[in-house]
C-alpha cells in the first residue's frame, strides 16, 4: 500500500521504520563485508526512497476544485509510476553500476516492502 492511504503522521512513522529497518540491516551484512553493507543500503534505499518522493509529491496535491476524484485518480497513477521507475533505476544503478551483491540488495529490499506491509496493521493495533 501507499503512503498516501494513511494520515500524515502514521505515514511519517511508516517511513522511519522502513529507513530505520534497512539502516540496521546495512549495519548487519557490513559484518560481514562492506560491500554487501552497501549491497543492502542501496536495497533499502530502492524501495524507501520512491515511498518518500510519493509522500513529498502528495504534499503538493490541492484539492478544492471540480472534478477532483478524476484528478486524484490521475496524480495517484502518475505518483506510482514514477515510483516504480525510481525504483527500476535505483536496482539498476546499483546492480549494473556499482555491483552490488545481489542477496543483501534482495533481503533489504524485500524487509522493507514487508515494514510497508505489516507496520500500519501494529501501529493501529
Amino acid at each position: 500500500m501507499s503512503v498516501s492511504l494513511y494520515s500524515g503522521r502514521t505515514a511519517l512513522k511508516l517511513l522511519f521504520w522502513q529507513l530505520m529497518t534497512f539502516v540496521i540491516l546495512s549495519v548487519a551484512f557490513c559484518t560481514k563485508s562492506i560491500e554487501w553493507g552497501a549491497s543492502a543500503f542501496a536495497g533499502g534505499l530502492a524501495c524507501w526512497l520512491p515511498n518518500v518522493i510519493f509522500m513529498l509529491l502528495s504534499r503538493f496535491q490541492k484539492v478544492k476544485e471540480e472534478g477532483v476524484p478524476v484528478r486524484i485518480a490521475w496524480f495517484f497513477a502518475i505518483s506510482e509510476g514514477v515510483k516504480v521507475i525510481i525504483t527500476i533505476t535505483v536496482l539498476i544503478v546499483a546492480l549494473g553500476v556499482f555491483k552490488a551483491a545481489f542477496t543483501p540488495l534482495g533481503v533489504a529490499y524485500l524487509a522493507v516492502l514487508i515494514v510497508q506491509i505489516i507496520a500500519p496493521a501494529v501501529m493501529n493495533g
